[in-house]
C-alpha cells in the first residue's frame, strides 16, 4: 500500500486500520432471505442469526420467513456457506444463535469446542446427483463417461461435506459392476476446480465452466433446473447425507434459537425441507428418491 505523505490522509489510514481490526476480530458476511449483507456486531434483541450449510439456502430462507411471521418484529438472518467455513467462524468467536451443518464432522468440531447449548439433532437427509450443463457440450449421458480423457469436472473440496460425500460415491462406483477399478482415480484426475461450497459447483456447471459436477439433489432448484441436466447415481453407490442442527451455547436469543430449531424439526418444517428436495429424518439407505424441488 502506498505510504501516506500528509496529515490530511491520517483519518483515512486510521479508518483502514479499524477496518482491518474489525475483520480480524471476526466480522462475517451474513444475509437474510432478501440477501441483505451486514457485519456481525452486537446482537439485536429483534434479530436471530443462523449459520447454515449453503445447500440449505432455499429451504431455510422459507423457514426464516415463517419464523418472522410468527414473531412480528423479528429479523432472521442467515450466513450460508460451506459447513467447514461456518465451523471455523464459530470457533474463532463469531456470534450466532443456531448452527445447521451438512454433516456430523463439522458439527462435532464445534461441539468439541463446547460451543453448543444442547446435543445436535438430525433434521434432514440428502443424496447426490451428477449435473451437466443443459447444452451438454461433452455429451455426457452416463456416469462412466466422467472418467474420459479431457472431461472437465468440478467438485466441492474434500473439507466440504458435499466434497467428501462425492469422493465416497466415486469409491463405491469403482467397486460396482460396469465401472473399472480405477474409475474413481481417473475421475478425480479430471477435476479442474475444487469449490468451498456446493452452490459454487452448481454455478460453474450452470455457466458452462465445467462439463459436469456432483451436488445434492436439493441443489437442482427450479431456478437452475432448466440450465442443467441431471444424472442419477444408483442407490447402492450413493450416500445418505445427514444434516444436524443445534443452538449455540452463547446465543443471546436462546428462546428464539430453540424455537427455530423446533420449527425445523416440526412436521411443518419437515414438509418445507421435503418440498425443497430433502429426504425426511427417517430416511435410510434405499429410501425412495424424493421428487424434484418445485
Amino acid at each position: 500500500m502506498t505510504a501516506m505523505r500528509n496529515r490530511t490522509s491520517m483519518p483515512s489510514l486510521a479508518n483502514h486500520r479499524l477496518a482491518i481490526v474489525a475483520l480480524l476480530l471476526g466480522t462475517f458476511p451474513v444475509s437474510d432471505g432478501a440477501h441483505h449483507a451486514f457485519h456481525a456486531t452486537t446482537p439485536s434483541k429483534d434479530q436471530l442469526t443462523v449459520f447454515a450449510a449453503a445447500s440449505l439456502t432455499e429451504s431455510f430462507g422459507e423457514l426464516g420467513r415463517l419464523m418472522e411471521q410468527r414473531h412480528p418484529g423479528l429479523t432472521v438472518r442467515f450466513n450460508f456457506a460451506g459447513s467447514q467455513q461456518l465451523a471455523a467462524q464459530l470457533e474463532q468467536g463469531a456470534e450466532a444463535d443456531v448452527f445447521a451443518s451438512a454433516d456430523d464432522r463439522w458439527m462435532k468440531s464445534v461441539q468439541e469446542k463446547q460451543l453448543l447449548a444442547a446435543e445436535p439433532q438430525i433434521f434432514a437427509r440428502n443424496r447426490l446427483v451428477v449435473i451437466v450443463p443443459a447444452s451438454n457440450p461433452a455429451r455426457i449421458d452416463r456416469l462412466a463417461q466422467l472418467s474420459g480423457r479431457g472431461i472437465k469436472l468440478v467438485l466441492a473440496a474434500d473439507a466440504v461435506p458435499a466434497g467428501r460425500y462425492s469422493r465416497e460415491v466415486l469409491q463405491k462406483l469403482s467397486a460396482s459392476t460396469g465401472f473399472e477399478a480405477d474409475y474413481g482415480r481417473r475421475v478425480l484426475a479430471n477435476v479442474v476446480s475444487q469449490e468451498e461450497n456446493v452452490k459454487s459447483v452448481v454455478t460453474k456447471v450452470q455457466l458452462g465452466e465445467a462439463d459436469a459436477g456432483m451436488v445434492y439433489r436439493s441443489d437442482v432448484t427450479p431456478a437452475v433446473s432448466r440450465y442443467l441436466k441431471v444424472l442419477d447415481i444408483p442407490e447402492e453407490s450413493n450416500v445418505l447425507a445427514s444434516y444436524p442442527i443445534a443452538t449455540i451455547r452463547n446465543s443471546a436469543q436462546r428462546a428464539l434459537a430453540d424455537g427455530f430449531v423446533d420449527l425445523v424439526l416440526s412436521a411443518e418444517g419437515q414438509s418445507v425441507l421435503e418440498r425443497h428436495g430433502f429426504l425426511g429424518v427417517e430416511a435410510k439407505a434405499g429410501s425412495p428418491v424424493p421428487p424434484k424441488p418445485r
